[in-house]
This record gives C-alpha cells, sequence and structure tokens, in this order.
C-alpha cells in the first residue's frame, strides 16, 4: 500500500496576502463582510486543490481562521464571555474580532482577551477566558461547514481541530489563572469532541486531527490521567469509518507515548525535526500498536531550507523496521512558513533551490514518500534523490575569517557591565535626572500610507536618496514635537525609516538575504516578513545613529537610541541549519554591539535593545532551557551592552509571552530598565517580579496597543496603581506595551495624552 502524506495545515492569508486585506478592508470600512466572506471561500478552494494536485493525501480542513485556531475553538465550545455576547452583533464574525480586538462604540467598550506567543512561535493566539458560569456545548458549525464546502469541490478532507488537553491547558479564569479542571469541565469538553466525532462520522470524513501540541511539554501532577480522561470518552463514542490521528508537535512526547499508545488512537503525528531523539526513543521502546500508523513529521514547518531526502528516508526506513504502518507528514502546521518561492526571481536560482516555502513543501512530501515506496535500485537511480543530496554535499558557503577571529578574541570579560547595576542606576539618576515614573513609549508610531508610500517612492526610483531624508527628517520633526507637546520624557525617533524592526537591520548587515513576498501570519492580519541568514553575519555600516542623532539634535529631550537584539534578530529571521543558533547569535551580538557603542559616541544616553523574542524559542522541556537556549543567549544580549559607560542607560523590550518562570534570568540579562507587554495578560508577572526581588527597573505596559480602543485617564490610572502595588516607584516606568507601528494617529495620540496624564496624576500623589 502507497504511503500516505498528510499536511498538518496550510498558510491561510494567502499567496498575496489577500485574507489580510479583505479583513482590513472590512475594518475600515471599505469592504462587506460578505465580500470578506468571498474572499475566504476562494482562498479555501485555492488551497485545498493546490493540495490535491500535489498528491497530498490527508489534507487538512478547519485550519483557516479569521483571526486564531484557538480563539475559534472557544467559540465552538461555546467559551465566550457574557462581556461580548452582551454587544449583540448580528454577525458571529464581529463577535470573533471584538474578542481579538476589543471593540469601542456604540454597543459598548471591552477590552480584548490576552494573546500569547504559540509555543516556541512568533505566531500568538488568543487565550480562551473560561469561569464557573461557563456553559460547554458544541457552538459552532464552522469545522462541519468547512469540511462539506470541501466536500462540494470534490476534495475529502481531514478536519483539523485544536485538541482537548491543549485547549484546556492554555485556557485560563478571568482572573488570568490556570483552570482548575473538574470532572464536569472534562465531561463537558470531551463531550463537545465526541459529539464533533460522530458528526464528522455521519458526514463521511475518514480522517479527523486532533492537535495536543501541550503533550510536547513537561507533564505535571495530573497531566496523564487528564489526557486519559478526555481521550477515553471522545474514542469511546461510536465513530464508525472515521480515524483518529492524534497529532503532536514542537517536540517530543517521550514522557507519555506509552500511554497514548494504549489509547487506541488509528493515527499518532510524533515531530521527527524539533522532537526526533525523543520520540524515536519512545517508539524502539514501548513500539507500535499494530492498528496504528505513524505519521513521521520529518518535512519541517518552521524553516524554509530544502529537506535532506537521505536523512528523512533513513528515519523512516528506521521506522519500518518497528513498523510497516508509517504516513509521512509535516512535522507541524505549514502556517509558519510563507507560502511559495515563485515569483522570488530576485534570489537567483542557485539560491532559490535551497528553499522550501508551503507549496515547495508539498512537493517535498510527494517526493519523499514515492521514495520510500520505491526499490533500493530504483533509489540509487533517482535523480530527485540525486538533485536533492547535491544540496547537501560540501559547504554551502564560505566562513568570513574576520568574523571567526573577533569571536575567537572574546572572553569572560566581554559578557560583563561594569560597576553592578545598582550602583549604575544610581549614577544614572543623577546623569538623567528623570522624574518619579518617567514615561516613554517603546519606539515606533505610525507607519502611515504616507510613510509606507514614499519609502517605496525611493524603492522605484522616483525620488533620490536626498528628497527620501528630507521626507524622514520632516516626520522625525514632527513626532518630536508631538511628544514634547503632550509631555513624554523620554522621546524616540519614530522609526519611520523603518520597514521592519529584523528585516531593516539585516539590510545593514553582511550574511543576510531578503525576499520580495515571503510573508508569514503573525496575529490576527498581522504578516511579517523574515530575512534569511545566508552566510557569517558581520556590521556592514552603520545602521541608527543618523537618525538618533538627528532626532536628539532637535530637542532638549532625552532621546532613546532603537536597537533590535541579536536573539530577535535571529528568531524572527530564517536562520542556518548548517551551523548552531548559539555560533550565529554571537555573531549578530558584535554586529549590534558596534552599534550600540557608536550610538554612545554620538550621545545617545538610553540605548534600548529589543529581545522581543527571547522568550518565545526556549524549549519546551525545562532540562533544556538553560543548556540548550539561556546558557548562551542571555550572555549574547551582555555582549551587547556591556562595553557601555555605566551612565548610558540601557533598556530592552520583550513582547507576548510567560515571562514568570525566567524571571531571574531576565534580571540575569544585566538591563538596567525592561519594558514589557503585559496590559492583556492581567498583569499577572507583577507578582513574579515582587517575588525575584527583580533588580530591572521595569515598565509592565499599561494599555493594550494591539486594539483599536483608546484607554482613559481612570484605565490607565487604575492599571499603575495595580504596578505600584507589587513594584517599588523608583522601579518602574510608564509606556504602552508594545510599539505604535501598527496603530493610526487617531488612536495613538489620544491614548498617549491619558497615559501621561494619568502618570503625572499618580506622580503627583506620590511626591506629597
Amino acid at each position: 500500500m502507497p504511503v500516505l502524506t498528510s499536511v498538518s495545515g496550510f498558510p491561510r492569508i494567502g499567496r498575496d496576502r489577500e485574507l489580510k486585506k479583505a479583513i482590513e478592508g472590512y475594518w475600515k470600512g471599505n469592504l462587506s463582510l460578505q465580500e470578506v466572506r468571498s474572499t475566504a471561500a476562494d482562498l479555501r478552494a485555492r488551497h485545498w486543490k493546490l493540495q490535491s494536485r500535489q498528491g497530498i493525501d490527508l489534507i487538512p480542513s478547519n485550519d483557516f481562521s479569521y483571526y486564531d485556531q484557538m480563539l475559534d475553538t472557544a467559540i465552538m465550545l461555546n467559551a465566550v464571555p457574557q462581556r461580548y455576547r452582551s454587544l449583540s452583533f448580528d454577525d458571529p464574525e464581529d463577535t470573533l474580532f471584538a474578542i481579538a480586538r476589543g471593540y469601542q462604540g456604540e454597543r459598548g467598550d471591552v477590552t480584548a482577551l490576552p494573546m500569547k506567543k504559540w509555543f516556541t512561535t512568533n505566531y500568538h493566539y488568543i487565550v480562551p477566558e473560561i469561569d464557573y458560569s461557563t456553559d460547554i456545548h458544541l457552538a459552532s458549525t464552522k469545522q462541519f461547514d468547512e469540511f462539506q464546502e470541501a466536500r462540494a469541490l470534490g476534495i475529502l478532507t481531514k478536519p483539523v481541530l485544536i485538541g482537548p488537553y491543549t485547549f484546556l491547558k492554555l485556557a485560563r479564569t478571568p482572573q488570568a489563572e490556570e483552570l482548575s479542571i473538574d470532572r464536569g469541565l472534562i465531561n463537558a469538553v470531551s463531550g463537545v469532541y465526541a459529539s464533533v466525532l460522530q458528526r464528522f462520522a455521519e458526514l463521511g470524513a475518514s480522517w479527523v486531527q486532533f492537535d495536543e501540541p501541550y503533550l510536547s511539554l513537561d507533564k505535571e501532577k495530573g497531566d496523564e490521567s487528564l489526557v486519559t480522561a478526555l481521550y477515553t470518552t471522545i474514542l469511546g463514542t461510536p465513530h464508525a469509518g472515521v480515524k483518529v490521528l492524534l497529532n503532536t508537535y514542537f517536540g517530543h512526547v517521550g514522557d507519555i507515548y506509552e500511554k497514548l499508545a494504549l489509547l487506541g488512537f488509528d493515527g499518532i503525528g510524533l515531530d521527527f525535526v524539533e522532537g526526533r531523539e525523543g520520540n524515536l526513543t519512545a517508539i524502539e521502546r514501548h513500539g507500535v500498536p499494530q492498528t496504528t500508523t505513524i505519521v513521521a513529521g520529518v518535512v519541517n514547518g518552521r524553516n524554509i531550507w530544502r529537506n535532506n531526502y537521505a536523512d528523512s528516508l533513513g528515519l523512516i526506513d528506521a521506522l519500518r523496521t518497528v513498523t510497516d504502518h508509517v504516513a509521512v507528514s509535516t512535522a507541524c502546521s505549514l502556517l509558519h512558513v510563507p507560502y511559495t518561492t515563485q515569483g522570488e526571481d530576485a534570489l537567483g536560482e542557485d539560491v532559490l533551490r535551497h528553499f522550501a516555502f508551503a507549496q515547495e513543501k508539498l512537493v517535498e512530501l510527494r517526493q519523499i514518500a514515492d521514495l520510500v515506496d520505491a526499490s533500493d535500485d530504483a533509489r540509487r537511480g533517482s535523480s530527485v534523490l540525486h538533485d536533492n543530496q547535491s544540496l547537501f554535499d560540501g559547504s554551502r558557503v564560505a566562513a568570513d575569517p574576520a568574523v571567526a577571529r573577533r569571536l575567537a578574541d572574546l572572553t569572560d570579560d566581554d559578557l560583563v557591565r561594569l560597576p553592578d547595576r545598582s550602583e549604575r542606576q544610581r549614577l544614572q539618576r543623577e546623569e538623567l535626572g528623570l522624574p518619579l515614573l518617567p514615561t516613554t513609549t517603546i519606539g515606533s508610531f505610525p507607519q502611515t500610507r504616507e510613510v509606507r508610500a514614499e519609502r517605496a517612492r525611493l524603492r522605484k526610483g522616483e525620488i533620490d536618496q536626498a528628497a527620501y531624508d528630507d521626507f524622514i527628517r520632516g516626520k522625525i520633526d514632527d513626532v518630536i514635537a508631538r511628544q514634547e507637546s503632550i509631555g513624554l520624557d523620554v522621546l524616540v525617533h519614530g522609526e519611520f525609516e523603518r520597514n521592519d524592526m529584523v528585516e531593516y537591520f539585516g539590510q545593514n548587515l553582511h550574511g543576510f538575504l531578503f525576499t520580495r513576498n515571503a510573508w508569514v501570519q503573525s496575529y490576527g492580519t498581522r504578516c511579517v516578513k523574515p530575512p534569511i541568514v545566508w552566510s557569517d553575519v558581520s556590521r556592514a555600516r552603520p545602521i541608527t545613529v543618523k537618525w538618533s542623532a538627528y532626532a536628539q539634535s532637535r530637542t532638549s529631550s532625552i532621546v532613546k537610541g532603537m536597537l533590535t537584539g541579536p536573539v530577535t534578530i535571529l528568531n524572527w529571521s530564517w536562520p542556518r541549519e548548517d551551523v548552531s543558533h548559539e555560533l550565529q547569535t554571537r555573531q549578530l551580538a558584535l554586529a549590534i554591539r558596534d552599534e550600540v557603542l557608536d550610538l554612545e559616541k554620538a550621545g545617545i544616553r538610553i540605548i534600548q535593545i529589543d529581545e522581543a523574542a527571547l522568550r518565545e524559542k526556549l524549549p519546551l522541556r525545562r532540562s533544556d532551557w538553560h543548556t540548550q537556549y539561556l546558557d548562551w543567549a542571555v550572555p549574547a544580549f551582555r555582549l551587547v551592552h556591556s562595553g557601555v559607560k555605566p551612565t548610558t542607560q540601557i533598556h530592552t523590550h520583550m513582547c507576548y509571552s510567560e515571562f514568570n518562570d525566567i524571571i531571574k534570568d531576565i534580571d540575569d540579562m544585566d538591563a538596567d530598565v525592561i519594558s514589557f507587554e503585559a496590559s492583556r495578560g492581567d498583569l499577572v508577572v507583577l507578582d513574579a517580579i515582587h517575588d525575584a526581588h527583580f533588580e530591572t527597573e521595569a515598565g509592565p505596559g499599561v494599555y493594550d496597543i494591539h486594539s483599536p480602543r483608546i484607554p482613559g485617564v481612570e484605565e490607565i490610572t487604575r492599571r499603575i496603581r495595580e504596578i505600584l502595588a507589587k513594584i517599588d516607584a523608583d522601579k518602574v516606568w510608564i509606556n504602552p506595551d508594545c510599539g505604535l507601528k501598527t496603530r493610526g494617529d487617531a488612536e495613538t495620540w489620544p491614548s498617549l495624552e491619558n497615559m501621561v496624564e494619568a502618570a503625572r496624576a499618580i506622580r503627583a500623589e506620590l511626591e506629597r
């Protein structure tokens, strides 16, 4: 029987970001909801047909979403808090958008649900909220509608759902605390999933996939019992004709594999990219039930480099010594890679042949499956296998000896900043003269249509560099003046010259390549276009000094220099696979160190080095945290700033993540100030800061910039009081959650005015 091919999920934004453009057009009032629905249906049909043409056997459905699959799952389970129901929208999409983005209008005023990073990716999910009054029942037909939609096109899909275990482990109470999962909640949730499975049996599905990435984390007390209780009910419900695939990814499930194998799944999806050794060991130790298919995730859904067919075939051959039932799959959803390499002609064929985006990974899956089925002689004579192997013979690029020398010359002293932080903070208070509760922003200001249009004109040659620079100077003059007028204490230059906080830096570094249209969804309609690390990295030229120095020359207030840190640049790029992440990060750290020292020489007294993505790549298994990541990621950050004077204040910023469990490691980064996104997480990180006796000054975000709402003075004042209940006032900064790039002027300036007013009111109280 031919080897089955399976795809865990496919990008939904479209080749040209059609979904993003349609939804944002609707939000702006330029498109109708029916036009959005039509665009969505066209995209689903296009993606199903593409996978069918490429010979994929198990094509996913219900992997599509207008915003986020976790949010869709919450809606399916009726886990919609009453404050959103009370808005009484006529269309369910409007309720979904209110949950995801917040709403402020004639129907009411609600903030959005929290948003966090999806495991170790740069994708963000909406955190479901469940309390004692939540009536869990099947409340959505989306998953069935899309299955039938595909059937009408002649395509039998494999419905994909976030599994009940992962959903419950990620959901939170209204107080942002972990759920207390009792028997009633288990029965209610498993009952919904059982009824979903039954309904798919009635509709004629052959496979249904439950995604359980949370199984790749360390297990807590009761976790195995929870998995068993959920799936005993689900699998015990009659579902004749439907096979159930339990799909895991982002790591190994070696500590629970034996239990999973005994539950009676028809297929178990295992990640053999990130969880290779642990999963192989588990299979070798415990075997595979005769009726279970191992769906081997061998095609990387997290990076863009071509698959090494010989390596994948060797792994699958090893699996087939244990079981005859092996399918080949993507290691996770292809949501996390761009759509296609087609159209990226500027890179050249010699470069492009090394890359596989989502569409090309479908080809890889089919070719690997065909090679698995082929005889030994056929494999040896395969031009496909030969051409693939040529990509991995020898070194792809030559090493840069100058970079190697700088790395070799580093000593432990280069990772330590002197004097210690408490003494630096005293000196900085004297030098900078800032008030109590200083106000600032995270860095960027709105990238308006005018800004993007001017950048496009420069790129097309319609204006020269001098004209573009005049435009940027004008934007900086305006934003400096407006910040001064509302009374911000520490200003920023606005970052109008930057297309993206990572791509902009990559364009000024040796070793990077750039695509034209390789967009990836980050959250909702927000897409990013990561650069590619191609070879050794070093700074090609000063990156930010020109505009930071210009901004500082326009004001007597302090202007922060704004940089992206080495860990974030790597994590938000497509990293090399031929050298370690540690080596790439150290190279980046040296490049950014050069920039930090040049900013200091130019008179910039506060320098912010954003490590927005530090937390997201923390390994899922606690035992790997330091040895495989923190032991080199934290020193890399210290290398960046260790050479500055004691009076130069170093800031950093981090995005939506669970900070509590690494709060001491964040303190060890030895920054002087950290700002972080906290408002959508109900500021739960404050307890961790308090309990850890956190030494770094902190700016927990006081309002959510990912929502179009304008927070009032009273709302922000309450936030500041919550912060001061946990952190001493002389260590608190007041700032928004994140940069303001994605917001408009109409939301940005009133929100900042309210923030400054709230900070001044609290400051006056404290100084009485």
